[in-house]
């Protein structure tokens, strides 16, 4: 049940709406090409990177044994528990009508997925999701893949840049999502090498 903001929280977004509007306009129209508009709706997709999702498990699991698996488990307890706390919780107690829905900007926008759910825009599931997934792997990963483990962050930012890119959120519910997720990846990361260790190639 989605529960009414209070007036100071109406206020704060009536502030910050003029800023994620000028962005997010900018960033679907005058930072756009062809090739972002052919190439982005597709980065947000997960079956895209079911392949990385793939390597990651063959990789572990062969190089780091009982341990890969129990870091198998801490990336499902992340990608679970980030969608919990946006999706069910945030979102279910704060309402920010999504760019899409906005009767004044929506008819604005360019859009290019089949895709505007009735749900709160705050926070970004997405860029809560996948900042949490590529701060855990960060920490989990890095001490065997060096600074390579930075691609991470790349590859979170370019998912939750698509979000804005296509319309369906605002750069705060961008921003805040990305904050939430890297608490939430380094918890579990810090719980993972409390409870199970580090990851080391023997």
């Amino acid at each position: 049940m989605i529960v009414n903001p209070p007036a100071c929280l109406l206020t704060f977004w009536q502030l910050i709406q003029p800023v994620d509007t000028w962005l997010i306009t900018h960033i679907n129209q005058d930072w756009s090409n062809s090739f972002l508009d052919t190439v982005l709706p597709f980065v947000r997709e997960t079956l895209t990177w079911v392949p990385l999702y793939l390597f990651l498990l063959l990789f572990v699991t062969t190089n780091f044994g009982i341990k890969g698996w129990w870091w198998v488990m801490g990336v499902v307890l992340c990608a679970a528990g980030s969608d919990l706390i946006s999706s069910q919780l945030i979102k279910q107690t704060i309402w920010r009508t999504r760019p899409c829905r906005d009767e004044v900007l929506g008819p604005q926008l360019r859009f290019f997925i089949n895709y505007c759910p009735g749900s709160s825009s705050f926070t970004s599931s997405h860029a809560t999701n996948h900042f949490a997934q590529a701060t855990f792997f960060f920490a989990t990963l890095r001490p065997v893949m060096g600074k390579w483990a930075n691609l991470f962050f790349v590859w979170a930012f370019i998912i939750a840049y698509t979000q804005v890119y296509v319309g369906v959120h605002y750069p705060f519910d961008v921003f805040c999502g990305a904050l939430l997720g890297c608490g939430i990846g380094l918890v579990l990361s810090k719980l993972f090498h409390k409870r199970i260790g580090m990851l080391t190639v023997s």
